[in-house]
């Protein structure tokens, strides 16, 4: 009985890393993208049952590929230790919402547009994409904290000196941070400047200034801590793969600790081998 599960599971670890069934799959997800967007155009209405039959086909795909993924394992709870894999669980099973329900059709629909978002389980680039985004979150909120400092401090500066200008773009300081936010995106910020120039000629400093903290410096940065933790990423990828120059470098340096720790011992056995020639010679003489 175990043998028979032992090659079941061999079989199904196998068609779970083909090539041909992961990119079966991703033409699958790609299908359900065009057949959630199809369902908002009114000319689909004819082919209503059509579009049923072939999501009901969908989730039923999704649900054999789960649990092929599932019985691949060789221990079910090692399919939950990864997050992706818990992603993917519950958007698989949140998908088998009926439609003609009518109180969970709504609900049902929603769920089913994330799963457009198994694309990013299945392609370890995107994986890494989304990864490298959420590990420089914590990061990128220090840059944004410090954003918020200058916006408020601008804002309160452009509130006291323009609200006689344009009080609907700088009568309090929750307005002004609003228009400096349109500034700092370029949206016609340029009429913006002109307005308060007409009575403050010297306020283009006020507005150069402010670009330049928010679209050249602060925009930097924020790319600057993506970049840094997309390479991290990248060569942890690489490192769990075994293949790229993240991974050669790895293995040197294993090799290389390897090698320091055979060093260490073949210099404690010379230490005592020395030592106990010593204790020889005194006993001798």
């Amino acid at each position: 009985m175990s043998t028979t599960f032992e090659i079941c599971r061999d079989r199904f670890e196998r068609l779970r890393a083909h090539k041909a069934f992961e990119l079966t799959v991703i033409t699958i997800i790609v299908v359900s993208a065009l057949l959630i967007g199809a369902k908002t155009y009114e000319e689909t209405n004819r082919f209503q049952q059509w579009l049923l039959v072939m999501d009901v086909a969908v989730t039923v795909f999704f649900l054999v590929e789960i649990l092929i993924r599932m019985a691949a394992e060789k221990r079910l709870r090692d399919f939950f230790r990864k997050g992706w894999n818990i992603f993917d669980f519950l958007i698989v099973t949140a998908s088998l919402i009926p439609l003609d329900d009518s109180e969970m059709v709504l609900l049902a629909r929603l769920l089913r547009i994330f799963r457009v978002l198994r694309l990013v389980s299945m392609i370890p680039e995107l994986r890494m994409l989304m990864a490298a985004l959420v590990k420089s979150i914590p990061r990128m909120g220090y840059v944004a904290l410090l954003m918020f400092i200058i916006f408020y401090i601008y804002a309160a500066i452009g509130s006291f000196l323009f609200a006689e200008v344009d009080e609907f773009l700088w009568a309090n300081i929750s307005t002004a941070m609003l228009t400096l936010f349109r500034v700092a995106t370029f949206e016609d910020w340029t009429d913006v400047m002109y307005a308060t120039q007409e009575l403050y000629a010297w306020s283009w400093i006020y507005y150069l200034t402010f670009i330049f903290l928010t679209a050249f410096i602060f925009l930097n940065m924020m790319i600057g801590i993506v970049l840094d933790v997309m390479q991290k990423e990248s060569a942890q990828m690489e490192i769990e793969s075994g293949e790229g120059e993240a991974a050669e470098l790895h293995g040197l340096r294993h090799d290389v600790r390897q090698l320091s720790a055979q060093l260490d011992r073949m210099e404690a056995a010379l230490g005592d081998r020395q030592r106990g020639a010593r204790v020889d010679r005194r006993v001798e003489d």
